[in-house]
């Protein structure tokens, strides 16, 4: 973790210390006036940037109407207080191949609204805002969910960045993306501080913060309420450069109000280590802290840290889950878990959790204080609990896992034992 603090402090020095031209958006042509599209001017700034070597790409005050943009290396997205981005509100204009959005068969089809690929040196920030117009999504997309539980319509993203080098995002705003907001895929020193996402509560797959393959992130002082994960790591398939995909990631001091929890997973084939998550607070958020795989898709992750969390009328406060399909938060049927589940063959897309603790934590629930549930054959191992305090209608699940320690976790429940155990090694329950 040392090397996570070590390569964020560097990358906030360099990028305080950069002395860059400024191209503003108004001096291509660009109007701000949220009615002509400055897709065109906003782009020519942006190539014209990158061109000369990197700096500056100012946006005043305004709305600024655009279709998909393609950042380049070198260069700093500046939202001037009072300037938005603006998606457009037709689909099409988003799809790589021209067509009927609705019968896209993967993400992959869309561009996201923001995207840079094999780029070093990114910055967003400013006071201002990037807006993704999600309202003309959302509809179609809970449809969709209500029909297939767990399902998602595929969609663009608001900003997607792969294979980046020294990312930074501080101090702006995103909200209402047609799916995810901030996607930095296999990317490396990636740093987002001071930063708000926002989306309606019912707004599905709105995910705020998503490193997917990353190695060195530190997300801090972030304010988020979405309808999705606050924050989601995930590692869906193996890197050819690391043993794990995901690691040496931080989360602190941020705010999760709606959304559905920081998790890990739900792909983790790639591995996920090293993860510590301090000094967040949880308010009405649907999930806690959240590790969720499920057979075909996981991978170890081990070494994760949760320390200083307080929430309050979360639902539940814990999931550590290898069955996420049968508890995805929210979907509109619930699929009860397998009944006496039989083992199944270790390959290397089993889920494989350990090494895992949970420290100086508060929290209030709706419902259940949560579930720890591996699998027959891949059992949950080496979690410890101290200092930890949760008020529940119901206790917590323990089934397929071992080597749980419990150095002050309590538990007070409304109906039943705090603690429901199933082929579980537990130590420290007081003699129950």
């Amino acid at each position: 973790m040392m090397k996570t603090l070590f390569s964020c402090i560097t990358l906030f020095l360099a990028f305080s210390g950069q002395a860059a031209q400024i191209f503003n958006v108004r001096d291509f042509g660009a109007t701000g006036n949220g009615q002509t599209f400055d897709t065109v001017a906003i782009q020519k700034t942006l190539d014209t940037c990158g061109s000369s070597g990197g700096g500056t790409v100012e946006f005043p005050a305004g709305i600024y109407l655009s279709r998909p943009l393609v950042l380049r290396s070198k260069t700093t997205v500046l939202l001037d207080a009072g300037a938005k981005l603006l998606a457009t509100t037709n689909q099409s204009d988003f799809m790589k191949v021209p067509g009927d959005w609705l019968k896209a068969r993967s993400g992959s089809e869309f561009n996201p609204f923001i995207s840079g690929n094999d780029l070093t040196d990114v910055t967003f920030t400013g006071s201002g805002t990037i807006d993704g117009s999600g309202y003309v999504w959302w509809g179609e997309a809970e449809k969709a969910r209500q029909i297939r539980p767990g399902y998602t319509l595929p969609r663009p993203g608001l900003i997607g960045l792969e294979n980046c080098q020294r990312v930074l995002m501080r101090d702006i705003t995103l909200q209402n993306s047609p799916e995810y907001h901030f996607v930095p895929s296999e990317c490396e020193d990636v740093v987002v501080s001071n930063v708000t996402v926002l989306a309606p509560a019912g707004a599905a797959n709105t995910d705020a913060i998503d490193p997917r393959g990353c190695e060195n992130v530190l997300i801090t002082k972030c304010h988020i309420s979405v309808g999705d994960d606050n924050v989601a790591i995930s590692s869906g398939k193996r890197s050819p450069q690391r043993q794990f995909a995901s690691e040496n990631i931080m989360v602190t001091d941020c705010v999760f109000l709606n959304g559905h929890g920081m998790s890990i997973g739900s792909g983790t084939s790639g591995g996920v280590r090293n993860v510590t998550v301090k000094r967040c607070v949880f308010e009405g958020t649907q999930n806690g802290i959240r590790i969720k795989s499920q057979r075909g898709r996981g991978g170890l992750v081990q070494n994760i840290i949760f320390d200083d969390i307080s929430m309050t009328n979360v639902d539940p406060a814990i999931t550590f889950t290898a069955y996420y399909t049968y508890n995805s938060a929210k979907d509109p049927v619930q699929k009860p878990l397998p009944e006496n589940d039989q083992m199944q063959p270790v390959t290397e897309e089993t889920p494989i959790f350990r090494d895992i603790h949970v420290s100086n934590m508060t929290a209030t629930c709706q419902n259940s204080a949560g579930m720890i549930i591996g699998l027959p054959e891949s059992l949950i191992s080496d979690v410890t609990f101290k200092n930890v305090k949760i008020s529940a209608v119901t206790g917590l699940k323990i089934e397929n896992a071992t080597g749980i320690q419990l150095h002050g976790l309590q538990i007070t429940t409304q109906q039943g034992d705090p603690f429901i155990l199933k082929n579980a090694q537990v130590e420290g329950l007081d003699g129950r």
